[in-house]
């Protein structure tokens, strides 16, 4: 196991490096930089202010250059200062990341505790009318626009109802209640997100957790366990379930970054102060240092995602072993 774990992480750094190495360029192409916005706000400023705030951000420099120091900076953990207000891009993520976490753990948890058992309830009940339900309901909510769904509940719920808040992660009383308080109108501000966050994961895991247990309900050897008068229960969840779990395990490392990615639909419909936001928000001021950042913190999780899945596999299925 240490050997190959070695292996995987020196390959990891060459593909880390090209994952850079394109983002980089492919973001330069964008039209625009933050000096063409800053003089499209305030047209009366001059060709010397500009030039000069092109040198201030080493947006004269040659973008190998630019590169270079830049990859530099990503060595040192130092990925420069915001354009928009100058503050450190470290700083500014380090505020944002525990929200992000917070709605991605409980998207996830929600995911895992509802999917994978529907899955596999589907597999046993194959072709039931309860089958045929779950899979109507699973599909309906892979193919839902998650901005669309998002507006519809917020109309719902929030406008129509008044139950749960529309926006923000705090009410603006937040200060001023109790500790049990707090945690009530928090847990209030993150039902729409989470559930809106958890959707398209949801569906799709359930679809493959159903899929991957009935090819292996469908194998002999699950006929020989049946055969010998072992009890559903022991069939099911120590012989069937650990085997066709290996397919999930794949799709939860990739899921990381996927919520990720997803925050930047709901945390912006939600007005949400987390990654998602902050990468809109970046984009739009074209704070190159800021969306950079993020983007290789989304890189650095995708890859870790494979790392986690590939030793996942030595602990689910005991038939693995790298050498």
């Amino acid at each position: 196991m240490g050997p190959f774990l070695l292996r995987r992480i020196l390959t990891l750094i060459p593909v880390f490096f090209g994952i850079t190495l394109i983002t980089f360029f492919v973001t330069e192409l964008a039209p625009g930089d933050p000096v063409d916005l800053q003089m499209q706000l305030n047209p009366k400023i001059s060709l010397e202010a500009k030039a000069k705030l092109l040198e201030r951000y080493g947006l004269d420099r040659p973008i190998w250059e630019r590169y270079a120091r830049w990859t530099k900076g990503l060595l040192l953990l130092d990925f420069g200062r915001s354009f928009k207000d100058g503050e450190k891009v470290v700083v500014k993520i380090a505020k944002r990341i525990p929200v992000t976490l917070l709605i991605s753990v409980l998207s996830l948890v929600l995911i895992l505790s509802i999917a994978i058992p529907l899955g596999v309830f589907g597999a046993v009940k194959e072709n039931s009318w309860l089958d045929h339900l779950i899979t109507l309901f699973v599909f309906i909510g892979f193919s839902m626009p998650t901005f669309w769904l998002a507006l519809l509940l917020m109309s719902y719920f929030g406008v129509q109802l008044h139950v749960l808040p529309v926006s923000g992660l705090t009410s603006l009383d937040y200060e001023y209640l109790g500790p049990l308080e707090k945690l009530f109108d928090l847990t209030r501000h993150l039902i729409l997100p989470v559930a809106v966050s958890a959707l398209s994961g949801f569906a799709g895991v359930s679809r493959y957790m159903r899929t991957s247990m009935l090819e292996v309900l469908h194998q002999d050897y699950m006929k020989t366990a049946w055969s010998k008068g072992l009890k559903d229960s022991t069939v099911l969840y120590k012989h069937a379930f650990r085997n066709a779990v290996l397919p999930i395990v794949t799709i939860l490392g990739l899921s990381v970054p996927g919520l990720l990615g997803g925050s930047v639909i709901f945390e912006t419909i939600f007005s949400i102060p987390g990654m998602g936001k902050l990468m809109y928000d970046s984009v739009l001021s074209r704070d190159m240092p800021v969306y950079m950042a993020i983007l290789v913190i989304g890189a650095i999780l995708t890859l870790l995602g494979n790392l986690l899945a590939d030793i996942a596999y030595r602990y689910v299925d005991p038939r693995i072993r790298y050498e």
